[in-house]
């Protein structure tokens, strides 16, 4: 199959991504046959938030990686011992790697499988520390395990119909819905979401689905702000002065929510007059200042073990300054760590089937081409509200 040309999106330093030559997928790892893999012609491949931190040179992701875990595409080669997709199948890639063999994987944790990475729990594709995996912002990409791993669209022609929803399974909907869940967001619930991203406005439309009664985001981009109020969601804009329980106040009459969903992470900055500044630990600290005694906090916003761009020597290696006495003394429990895409993606992709939820609406989805990629990641980087998505065979738009 590789007479097939491809290319890729590939990290160059210092804020850059360019557009290459890279080579054509083999079923192989490294010295090692994958006949447990598929071959993907990529359909959809989207920009995501944490693709930012690396190019932002705010890990320690090396020169020359190709980017893109967010993967959406067709069969056209399966190894030999592949039983149950076949060429032809349109499907999501979840953003984990999993082997579906390790204790982790029988478990349902596969965001933490044992077995796709020598150096600590848990893989993904074109990602730093997370197994060396190609990245699928190309046009073609190997997944392993690929009877475990891939969600098959049960109608190839329905889901091209719905592909800027469903290219979203792969992982920012998933990790919204995520966040959520563990947050208890369910029926009636009071939430608060840090972050108007596409993360977080994935998180606010889940909560939706999730029947909260008052959803309120956080952000200090005005465009991210005016499109978590296309969809219903309170909105504070945290430019301004002023204590934050005085502004959940003036919306729910109350101090405190139900529930708090952190979708920044580890390059969040500070409130107010002071918004320029980073300040690693803010979100979580303010999490814990308005959630109510019991509640729940999901925090699907990325933190590293590595920081290299961080102001301080601490945060250079992930340590943060947290309230955390001020968390234990109101009993909250946390829950930390990448999404298990896989737990939750059939049940999303059913939602979009029965038209439950207009995810691509909610996060403002916009195709653009492979080389339109650089560009794609410096408009995102300045703050549009937008979740870019790459049609690199213009098999969408």
């Amino acid at each position: 199959m590789n007479n097939h040309a491809n290319r890729g999106v590939v990290y160059q330093g210092n804020g850059t991504v360019k557009v290459e030559a890279i080579p054509f997928p083999e079923l192989a790892i490294g010295q090692r046959r994958c006949d447990h893999g598929v071959i993907l012609k990529v359909v959809t491949t989207n920009i995501c938030g944490s693709d930012q931190h690396m190019v932002r040179g705010r890990t320690t992701a090396p020169n020359g990686l190709v980017l893109g875990h967010e993967i959406t595409g067709e069969v056209i080669e399966c190894g030999r011992d592949v039983e149950f997709i076949q060429v032809g199948d349109l499907v999501s890639v979840p953003f984990n790697i999993a082997c579906g063999r390790c204790r982790h994987c029988k478990e349902g944790k596969t965001g933490i499988c044992l077995n796709v990475n020598p150096a600590r729990p848990g893989a993904a594709y074109g990602y730093v520390d997370m197994g060396g995996w190609v990245g699928g912002q190309a046009d073609y990409v190997m997944v392993p395990y690929a009877d475990f791993n891939l969600l098959k669209f049960p109608n190839a022609d329905q889901a091209r119909e719905k592909i800027q929803d469903l290219t979203l399974l792969s992982d920012i909907f998933p990790t919204g819905f995520h966040g959520c869940i563990t947050a208890g967001v369910g029926p009636g619930s009071t939430v608060y979401i840090a972050g108007a991203g596409p993360v977080g406005l994935a998180a606010a439309a889940s909560a939706k689905l999730l029947g909260a009664a008052c959803i309120i985001v956080g952000d200090m981009v005005e465009d991210r702000l005016n499109q978590a109020r296309s969809f219903g969601c309170e909105t504070i804009d945290l430019k301004q002065e002023g204590d934050m329980q005085d502004k959940i106040e003036a919306i729910l009459g109350e101090r405190e929510v139900d529930a708090f969903v952190d979708c920044v992470g580890f390059e969040a900055h500070a409130c107010g007059c002071n918004h320029h500044q980073e300040s690693p630990a803010v979100v979580l600290n303010s999490a814990m200042q308005i959630t109510r005694a019991g509640g729940q906090i999901g925090i699907p916003g990325l933190y590293v073990t590595e920081d290299p761009g961080a102001a301080d020597v601490a945060a250079q290696q992930g340590s943060l300054s947290m309230r955390f006495g001020l968390g234990w003394a109101k009993s909250h429990s946390l829950q930390t760590g990448q999404c298990p895409v896989m737990k939750y993606h059939r049940q999303l992709m059913q939602a979009i089937l029965f038209d439950k939820i207009e995810i691509a609406k909610a996060v403002n989805v916009q195709m653009i081409s492979l080389d339109q990629a650089p560009q794609g990641y410096a408009d995102f980087d300045g703050g549009a509200a937008k979740k870019f998505v790459i049609d690199p065979h213009k098999m969408v738009s």
